[in-house]
């Protein structure tokens, strides 16, 4: 189908391996867009980019510096995490927590590529992992 003329169609946003940017989370839903992805752009300071799969130690680790993630804020929608919920984090806080030896785990295929800009892939491939989107299909 030929496009009219200007229109680019929708460019994908892509992740840390080159492919295109998988969901990171929906229960509870995350990303600074709330859209479940880490997507980012100019408006998102903090740079959202990365998928981690948050354990205690991260948790803690963030409280630990100002960054407090277990605390519900009903004002903002925020229910407040858990160990093993997925959210979109920012890539310098998750850069420190490595520095620190408390960085969560990371779904590369739902990281942003601009993650890069603060994190080497390196750092990020060290705290890689696979987690299935249901699971509780684990214990099947």
């Amino acid at each position: 189908m030929r496009r009219p003329p200007g229109d680019t169609g929708r460019v994908s946003e892509r992740n840390v391996l080159g492919g295109e940017l998988e969901p990171c989370g929906s229960d509870p839903v995350t990303g600074f867009h709330r859209d479940g992805c880490c997507r980012t752009g100019p408006e998102d300071v903090g740079s959202h980019t990365i998928c981690a799969v948050v354990t205690a130690e991260f948790l803690a680790h963030q409280r630990r510096i100002g960054n407090d993630l277990s605390t519900p804020v009903p004002q903002y929608a925020f229910p407040g995490l858990m160990p093993g919920d997925r959210w979109c984090v920012t890539a310098v806080n998750w850069l420190r927590a490595h520095a620190d030896g408390a960085a969560a785990y990371v779904v590369l295929a739902s990281t942003h590529e601009r993650a890069l800009d603060v994190v080497p892939l390196a750092a990020l491939r060290e705290h890689a992992v696979d987690v299935p989107a249901d699971p509780g299909a684990l214990g099947d």
